[in-house]
C-alpha cells in the first residue's frame, strides 16, 4: 500500500526508548546532544526578532519562486555585493535546498557522492528522492579529503559531489588547494557540485589554507546552501537559500528548471521572506555570541581530556566536536552506559558513519554548566 520509498525499519531505537524512560522518570539528562540554539540560553532579542515579522507587506501574497527581491538583496549583502540575487533562490530549509537540488540534477538510479563521516539526513533526502548515495572518505585524524576514494566510488551515473565545509561533526573545512581539485573533477566529469555551507560563519581557529565560499564559483555548476537556522541561529523561522554559479549555458539551464522546481511548491512563507533583512541585521552580534560559547567549551572539552585515554582530534568549525575513547565495548553499548548510569546523553559515532567504532559526537552548544558536567562524567567512565 506504502511507497517504496519508506526502507528504513521504523521501530525506535534502544537509546530513544531509554531517554523516553529517563525523561518519563522526571530524571534530569545532561544533553550533549543539544544543537538547537533557541534551547541553550542565549540572548535571543526577542523583541527584535518579533518586530520583522510586523512588516505590511507580508499581508500582500505575490509569490515569486526565486523568493522576494527584497530578502534576495540581503542575502547577496551577506556574501558582500558579489553574489547577484538573480543567482538566488529561497527555500523553507536547507533540507529542501537539497530536495530540489536532487530533483533538478538526478534521475530514479543516479548517484550522488557524499563525504563520510558526515551527517545522516542525506540517507533519508536521497532515499526519498530514489536516488543512491555514495561514500568517499574523509581521511581521519585530519578529515582531508580522499580523492582516490571519489574515483573508487564513482560511475557512470554520478551526477553531482556534495561537499559540507565545514563537515558535520568532523569540524572540518575543506583547504584550497582540495577546493581546486574538486572544481576541477566536476568540470571535468560534467557533475554538478553541491557544497552545504551552513556552519560556515563559525570557525573555531584561524586557518590561512582555509577554502572562502564556494559561491561564484564560475567554472563547475555550483550550488551552494546556507540558511538562517545556523547563520542567525533561527532554525524556527525556516529560510534556506541556494546561491548558483557555473558555466553560462550550465547555470542558464540550471536556472531554468529550478525556478519551474521552486514555482511549483512556493514553500517559503511571506512573513518570513520579509523578515529576513531585519534578522540578517542581527547576524554579526547573534554570530559572536555563540562562537564564543562554542570556542569556551571546545577549549575545556581540549584540556579536559589533555592528560586522559580520550582524544579530541581538531575541529576547525561548525557546532559539532568529536571524542575518540577507548574500545572497550560497542559504541552502542558505550552510549546506553553513559545515558543508564551517568544520565549523559551523547551520539555514537555509527550514525554519521565514522569508519569504525570507537567514536562519540557531541554539541559545542550547551550552556557551560551542563556541558562541563556531562563531560565530567564521561570522562570518568574511562578513568583507570
Amino acid at each position: 500500500m506504502f511507497s517504496s520509498r519508506f526502507k528504513w525499519n521504523l521501530d525506535t531505537n534502544r537509546l530513544a526508548r531509554l531517554l523516553a524512560e529517563k525523561k518519563s522518570a522526571g530524571i534530569e539528562i545532561l544533553d550533549l546532544t543539544e544543537s538547537n540554539p533557541t534551547r541553550v540560553g542565549f540572548n535571543c532579542k526577542s523583541g527584535d526578532i518579533l518586530a520583522a515579522l510586523a512588516s505590511p507587506e507580508a499581508l500582500i501574497y505575490q509569490p515569486q519562486p526565486r523568493g522576494i527581491i527584497a530578502a534576495r538583496n540581503a542575502i547577496s549583502s551577506y556574501y558582500a555585493g558579489s553574489i547577484d540575487p538573480q543567482h538566488i533562490f529561497l527555500t523553507a530549509s536547507t533540507s529542501e535546498s537539497y530536495s530540489f537540488l536532487f530533483k533538478l540534477l538526478a534521475d530514479r538510479g543516479d548517484n550522488l557522492l557524499v563525504p563520510q563521516p558526515s551527517y545522516p539526513l542525506f540517507e533519508f533526502l536521497a532515499g526519498l528522492e530514489g536516488i543512491e548515495l555514495l561514500p568517499y572518505w574523509l581521511d581521519y585524524p585530519s578529515w582531508r579529503i580522499d580523492f582516490d576514494t571519489i574515483e573508487q566510488s564513482a560511475n557512470a551515473n554520478t551526477r553531482a559531489i556534495i561537499v559540507v565545509h565545514p563537515n558535520n561533526p568532523t569540524g572540518s573545512f575543506v583547504k584550497r588547494d582540495e577546493a581546486a581539485r574538486l572544481v576541477n573533477i566536476c568540470e571535468r566529469r560534467g557533475w554538478g557540485l553541491i557544497v552545504d555551507e551552513v556552519f560556515s560563519d563559525f570557525d573555531l581557529r584561524p586557518d590561512s589554507l582555509r577554502a572562502p565560499t564556494f559561491a561564484g564559483t564560475p567554472a563547475a555548476l555550483t550550488f551552494v546552501l546556507n540558511g538562517l537556522s545556523k547563520s542567525v541561529a533561527l532554525p524556527q523561522m525556516k529560510l534556506g537559500w541556494i546561491v548558483t554559479s557555473g558555466p553560462q549555458h550550465l547555470l542558464y539551464q540550471a536556472e531554468e528548471r529550478l525556478e519551474l522546481i521552486a514555482d511549483t511548491f512556493l514553500s517559503v512563507s511571506t512573513p518570513v521572506q520579509w523578515g529576513a533583512p531585519l534578522w540578517l541585521q542581527l547576524r554579526e552580534s547573534r554570530q559572536d555570541e555563540i562562537r564564543e560559547r562554542l570556542r569556551s567549551n571546545l577549549g575545556w572539552l581540549t584540556a579536559a581530556t589533555s592528560h586522559t585515554a580520550c582524544r579530541v582530534p581538531p575541529a576547525e568549525g561548525g557546532w559539532s566536536a568529536v571524542i575518540e575513547v577507548p574500545r572497550l565495548m560497542s559504541e552502542e553499548e558505550q552510549v546506553l552506559l553513559l545515558l543508564e548510569k551517568d544520565h549523559v546523553l551523547v551520539h555514537p559515532g555509527y550514525f554519521f558513519d565514522f569508519p569504525r567504532e570507537g567514536f562519540l559526537v557531541i554539541s559545542l552548544l550547551p550552556r557551560p554548566e551542563v556541558f562541563r558536567e556531562g563531560i565530567g562524567r564521561l570522562l570518568a567512565r574511562f578513568e583507570g
